[in-house]
């Protein structure tokens, strides 16, 4: 019988009983801790708790103010104003077309400055220049801009590459970082970009951290691809310029490294810059390096040159001006490392079964992290410097977390084919009963090079699927950061080899154990993720006996021809014209092994979705259907990659959890 839910379900998720199991409802509807501003002595911090109704769609906030140093936390009120930053001169936040300022931590606000429709806003440590973003229209390439006669018109004219990226159309407008002294008025600005075809900040992702002030408020440095076009679809050469204020130059302060160059912080004695930098053009995964500036020098040091791993997460200056701290994906998980300026030491901080993701705040004896793993979300930790011991400050789901019962991970080291240990992840059901035989789920992770750790999704989450009652078996195959940098460059190239031969051989070892049944096993997956998915639908022999696969690419030459962000296919798969043929084209293309395909299969299709356009789910749904297996599509049509809607992803999950119970 199928179940049926309503909105009053939705409306009140939290009627349940002692030592409940997690559920779509309570998974969508937990609090989520994010950190507004850092005091600029880090000894206090402003930090949000916000949690969806799932009726309505909206988040509700509450602000908190965190003394680091007792973490003692009260709640305040901001009304409707949004925080921009905290430094010596106090607390500036916007409220409709006006940024206030508090110079008593938010207890009483005076106007500052009057911006208007403005994004990104960062004030200048002088408190005398700020610097904002806002789209301009740079080209028409709109009927409607073209031709003033058609406003009607739908049309969109273009004559080059990179036309839409991620989940939009370019329309003409371009992200334009602009600086203006608070002594003039916001017409003043000057656009840093002036009819350039750029983007600062970056597309999709980028923020208020691709523009920082030099300490001194002389310059302001962005980051931004100074290319358009094909030449942009085709190229990872990302920049950090520095625009002088007084002389009107701009200087390209990372002109000779060829890959991405981003996340610029000075340090708090302004004599330094870092920046994250990749050295590759067109490699998106390569090893992620942290390099330093001299301001005063101009030279240039790798500093984690000869480390072998990435910097792979957050990036802070320690209060020394000498200390590094940064995160990074450490053997299954993600931990928080330090690293001398001067000798160039890094150091492991913390261990366990956790991901700790970013990091707010260092007073000498100890930092402030954002801490994840598979059963819990984001909350607020103190890491003590000298022995990692970790203290809980937030508790944001303490009330529900009591609640639920909650399963248990454990990483094992397998053999793969080819005689290498790898890390697999298990995830059991709560209540795990080693004498009871589980359906199991083999995880496919998407990237292809993103680390497979400790994290917490609302999406693909292990402690929703656990709860279940299926254990999940997450293995860490070729291209994973977090075990060398030869382990994660190995899947370039190789989509269809190594990387399958990895999963069969987790599945193999998992089917070896008592509490596996081997007859009851699935392959889940989103990206490349999907890919996989489809690609082990063909080469299985029968250890799968479903399978599901979001987002996935299943022909690879139109996929290369339809997808934007071309540096990644050229990089890991090649050109389909290229002689000879890559074997991305041949033996690892999915759409190649469909007269194999004998298992029921549900595939998930976002309609904005241009990394994996929806033509990919639709053609292996219908190659599906003609071969006449049982299959399903669920198409989402206001999703990109991802699902960001939350009843969508109650939907999401449901349909996921329906076809395994039918299928498996």
């Amino acid at each position: 019988m199928k179940l049926k839910y309503s909105l009053l379900a939705l409306a009140a998720p939290f009627l349940m009983n002692a030592q409940q199991l997690m559920t779509p409802e309570i998974l969508w509807t937990l609090k989520k801790v994010g950190v507004q501003a850092v005091s600029p002595d880090q000894a206090s911090l402003i930090y949000k708790v916000g949690q969806v109704d799932l009726k309505t769609e909206k988040t509700k906030n509450e602000n908190y103010f965190l003394n680091v140093l007792n973490h003692e936390a009260s709640k305040i009120d901001f009304g409707k104003k949004a925080l921009i930053q905290w430094d010596k001169n106090g607390i500036y936040a916007q409220e409709g077309d006006k940024i206030y300022l508090s110079k008593d931590a938010g207890k009483t606000w005076a106007e500052f400055y009057t911006i208007g429709e403005a994004d990104n806003i960062v004030i200048s440590p002088d408190g005398k220049r700020i610097a904002f973003s806002k789209q301009v229209l740079v080209e028409k390439l709109m009927g409607k801009d073209k031709y003033a006669d058609t406003p009607k018109t739908t049309a969109q004219v273009y004559t080059d590459l990179n036309h839409r990226h991620w989940d939009y159309f370019n329309e003409g407008k371009y992200n334009h970082v602009f600086v203006v002294n608070t002594s003039d008025k916001v017409e003043a600005a000057k656009d840093l970009l002036e009819g350039k075809t750029w983007d600062s900040p970056q597309r999709p992702f980028g923020g208020a951290e691709d523009f920082v002030w030099s300490p001194d408020s002389a310059q302001l440095l962005y980051v931004t691809k100074p290319k358009s076009g094909k030449e942009y679809a085709t190229s990872t050469n990302t920049d950090i310029f520095a625009y002088d204020l007084a002389t009107g130059a701009t200087k390209n302060l990372t002109e000779s490294n060829k890959g991405y160059d981003v996340n610029p912080k000075f340090s708090p004695d302004g004599k330094s810059l870092i920046w994250q930098s990749m050295a590759r053009d067109g490699y998106e995964a390569d090893k992620n390096d942290v390099k330093i500036l001299d301001w005063k020098s101009g030279k240039t040091t790798n500093l984690t040159g000869a480390w072998d791993d990435s910097v792979s997460g957050d990036v802070l200056w320690g209060a020394d001006s000498k200390t590094i701290y940064f995160t990074a994906a450490y053997r299954g998980t993600k931990q928080l490392f330090s690293l001398d300026s001067k000798s160039a030491k890094v150091q492991q901080i913390t261990k366990g079964d956790f991901d700790v993701n970013e990091i707010f705040t260092d007073n000498k004896t100890s930092v402030l992290v954002g801490r994840t793993d598979v059963n819990h979300a984001t909350e607020l930790f103190s890491v003590n410097l000298k022995n990692g011991e970790m203290k809980q400050v937030t508790e944001a789901n303490k009330d529900t977390y009591a609640k639920l019962t909650q399963g248990k991970s454990e990483l094992k080291m397998v053999k793969t084919s080819d005689g290498k240990e790898m890390g697999v992840w298990f995830h059991y059901p709560p209540n795990f009963d080693p004498n009871k035989k589980y359906p199991t789920l083999v995880y496919c992770q998407g990237g292809p090079q993103s680390a497979l750790t400790q994290y917490f999704s609302v999406r693909w989450n292990f402690a929703l699927m656990t709860a279940n009652d299926y254990i999940v078996v997450a293995p860490n195959r070729r291209g994973m950061p977090g075990w060398g940098t030869k382990w994660n460059e190995e899947i370039s190239r190789d989509w269809g080899g190594q990387p399958m031969r990895d999963y069969l051989a987790a599945t193999d070892y998992a089917k070896t154990l008592p509490y596996v049944d081997g007859e009851r096993v699935a392959a889940v997956g989103a990206s490349y993720g999907g890919y996989s998915v489809f690609m082990l639908a063909g080469i299985h022999e029968n250890r799968f006996k479903t399978f599901i696969a979001h987002d996935g690419l299943f022909d690879m030459k139109s996929w290369y021809l339809t997808t934007e962000e071309l540096w990644f296919a050229n990089w890991d798969i090649g050109s389909p014209w290229e002689k000879p043929q890559p074997k991305a084209y041949t033996e690892f293309n999915p759409s190649n092994f469909v007269d194999k395909w004998n298992k029921p299969i549900m595939i998930v299709q976002g309609g904005i979705d241009f990394r994996v356009p929806y033509e990919q789910g639709q053609e292996a749904f219908q190659a599906a259907k003609l071969k006449g297996l049982k299959s399903k599509l669920v198409y989402f049509p206001n999703e990109n990659h991802w699902v960001l809607h939350p009843q969508n992803g109650l939907v999401w999950q449901r349909e996921f959890f329906d076809w395994l119970k039918e299928t498996l």
